[in-house]
C-alpha cells in the first residue's frame, strides 16, 4: 500500500492494478486488473473500474458506477480496448462507461473535470472533452463527440456518430439524431428544434454583449430565416467574417455529415 493509500479490506484490487498515492477504496469496491488510478482517486463501496484504462488523479467514483465496462457491442470478442480518463471526473451512481472497438479505433476518451449523474452512459469509442455536465440518464449512443461545455439535460439520448459542440445546452427528454452546433439551446416540445444562442449559459461561461448579439444575429440567420443552411452560412461568412465565435459555428456546420438541428 502506497503513501496516503485507504483500501478497505472488502475491496478486490487485482495484482495487475496500478494505484496511485491518496487513493480511497471502499468496502466491495472492485478495481481490475489493467486499471491505473491516478494519485486521490476515489472509489466508493460497490464501486467498479475495468481495465485496460488510465485515469488521472483526483476522479471521484459513486457507489455501483461501472467505468471501463466492456463495449456494448456485439463485434467485441474480447481484444485489447482501452478507456483514457483525465483528472477531477466525479461519476455518480450507476454510471456507466465503456471502453473501445477494435473498428471505432479501440479507445474511448473522457477529459477532465467533467460530472455524470446518476445513471449517465457513455458508449464505445465516444470522445468527451472537458466541464461538461451530463445531467442524470443522458446517454451516448457508440462513436459520440462531446466538445467542451457541453451540458445534457436528463434522459437525453444521443444518436450514434453525433456531435455536440462546445457549450451547447440540450435540455431534458430531447432526443438528438444530428450534430448539435456549438453555443446553440436545443430543446424538444413538438418537435426538436434550435431556438438560438444559449444566451443566459454563454452569459455565465464569460461571454461578453458583444459575443452574444453576433452569436443571436448569426443563428437569426441560421434558424430563423428563409434561407437554406448554405445561403445561411454564406451571408454569416460575409457578415460576421470578424467573429471567432461565428466562424467557429459555420466550421461546425459545414462539417457536419448527418445534417444539423434547426
Amino acid at each position: 500500500m502506497s503513501v496516503g493509500q485507504k483500501i478497505h479490506a472488502q475491496a478486490v484490487i487485482s495484482a495487475e492494478a496500478k494505484l496511485g498515492p491518496g487513493v480511497e477504496v471502499g468496502a466491495f469496491a472492485v478495481v481490475g486488473a489493467g486499471v491505473e488510478l491516478g494519485a486521490g482517486c476515489v472509489l466508493g463501496s460497490h464501486a467498479v473500474v475495468q481495465g485496460p484504462s488510465r485515469f488521472g488523479p483526483g476522479n471521484v467514483f459513486h457507489s455501483f458506477s461501472v467505468v471501463g465496462g466492456d463495449p456494448q457491442d456485439y463485434t467485441f470478442a474480447g481484444e485489447r480496448v482501452e478507456l483514457e480518463v483525465g483528472e477531477g471526473n466525479i461519476f455518480r451512481e450507476y454510471v456507466t462507461v465503456s471502453r473501445g472497438t477494435k473498428k471505432g479505433g479501440g479507445i474511448t476518451r473522457i477529459g477532465s473535470n467533467n460530472f455524470f449523474l446518476a445513471y449517465c452512459h457513455v458508449g464505445h469509442d465516444c470522445q468527451v472533452g472537458s466541464n461538461t455536465l451530463f445531467v442524470n440518464g443522458a446517454t451516448l449512443a457508440g462513436h459520440v463527440t462531446v466538445q467542451d461545455f457541453v451540458t445534457i439535460g436528463a434522459f437525453s439520448p444521443v444518436h450514434q456518430f453525433c456531435r455536440l459542440g462546445r457549450y451547447a445546452y440540450i435540455g431534458a427528454c430531447t432526443v438528438i439524431t444530428q450534430d448539435v452546433v456549438p453555443f446553440s439551446l436545443i430543446v424538444t416540445e413538438r418537435e426538436t428544434r434550435c431556438f438560438g444562442a444559449n444566451t443566459i449559459g454563454l452569459e455565465r461561461k464569460g461571454f461578453s454583449a458583444d459575443r452574444l448579439k453576433k452569436l443571436q444575429q448569426a443563428f437569426k440567420l441560421l434558424v430563423r430565416s428563409k434561407k437554406n443552411t448554405s445561403q445561411a452560412l454564406a451571408e454569416m461568412r460575409a457578415k460576421f467574417a470578424d467573429s471567432e465565435d461565428v466562424r467557429e459555428l459555420i466550421a461546425f456546420a459545414v462539417k457536419a455529415e448527418r445534417g444539423i438541428v434547426k
